[in-house]
C-alpha cells in the first residue's frame, strides 16, 4: 500500500533530543544484546542477486553467535519459501533466520484468504504480468484464472516485468514497452491492480532490473484502483 506524507509534523523540544551513539560497526551492536530482532533486506544488503556481498555470511554467523534472532523482509515480489531457497543457493545457512516477510508472500495470502474488501471485490479472472528469464511466478491454489484477452479481465496481477502469463500456465516473454500498452487497454477499463512488488528497479550484479513498482508509473491506473504491496 502506497504511504502519505505529513507536513505538519511538529518541531522536536531540544531536550526531547537524544545524543546520538557512536558505535564501531554491527559486533558493537550484537555484542550489546539490546536489540533481540533484526530485520534484514536482501538484495543490495545481504547479496546483489547473483552472489553475497563480501563479508555478509560471516556477519550474519557473528549476529546469530551473540543470540540475535534475525528476518529477512524484503519487496520481492516472491514468496517466502522462494526467498529462502534463494539465500540458501547463494552460500547463506537458512537456519540462521526464523523466516522471512516478502511483498509477493503477503500478496499471495490476501489473494488466498480474500478476507480483505479490497482483494473480496477483485474477482478471479486476472493479466498476469510475471517473469521469463527469473523464472516465472505460480498462482497454483490461488482459484485464479489467468486471462489474455483484457475484455475478461477483472484486475491486473504484476508480480514481474519480463511476460505475460497465459491461460496455459505458460508466460510469453514481452518487452516493457508491450506490457505498457496492455496496462493502458486496462486502465481505460479502470480494471484495478494489484502490485506484488513497489519497486522500480532492483540490482542484479552491476546492472539494475526494471521491478513491477515501475509497470505502475508507466500507466494511467487512477492510484484508488491500484495496491502496492510494501
Amino acid at each position: 500500500m502506497m504511504g502519505r506524507c505529513c507536513s505538519s509534523i511538529p518541531p522536536l523540544n531540544p531536550s526531547e533530543l537524544k545524543q546520538f551513539q557512536t558505535i564501531n560497526g554491527l559486533q558493537h551492536l550484537a555484542e550489546g544484546r539490546r536489540f533481540k530482532a533484526w530485520f534484514l533486506d536482501q538484495f543490495g544488503v545481504l547479496h546483489d542477486g547473483k552472489q553475497p556481498y563480501p563479508g555478509a555470511i560471516t556477519t550474519l554467523e557473528k549476529l546469530a553467535s551473540c543470540g540475535s534472532k534475525m528476518v529477512i523482509i524484503s519487496n520481492s515480489s516472491r514468496r517466502a519459501s522462494t526467498t529462502i531457497e534463494k539465500i540458501s543457493s547463494l552460500g547463506f545457512n537458512p537456519a540462521l533466520f526464523l523466516g522471512a516477510i516478502t511483498s509477493g508472500e503477503l500478496t499471495h495470502q490476501y489473494l488466498l484468504r480474500r478476507d480483505d474488501p479490497w482483494f473480496a471485490a477483485l474477482g478471479n479472472y486476472c493479466i498476469h504480468m510475471t517473469w521469463s528469464d527469473r523464472g516465472a511466478i505460480s498462482l497454483e491454489g490461488l482459484g485464479i484464472q489467468v486471462v489474455d484477452n483484457v475484455e475478461e479481465a477483472e484486475f491486473i496481477l504484476a508480480h514481474g516485468t519480463e511476460a505475460l502469463g497465459l491461460p496455459s500456465g505458460e508466460a510469453l516473454p514481452k518487452t516493457l514497452e508491450e506490457l505498457n500498452r496492455v496496462l493502458g487497454q486496462c486502465a481505460a477499463k479502470k480494471i484495478p491492480m494489484v502490485v506484488a512488488n513497489p519497486d522500480f528497479v532492483t540490482v542484479e550484479a552491476r546492472a539494475l532490473r526494471v521491478m513491477p513498482g515501475r509497470l505502475y508509473n508507466l500507466c494511467n491506473v487512477l492510484p484508488h484502483l491500484t495496491l502496492m504491496m510494501d
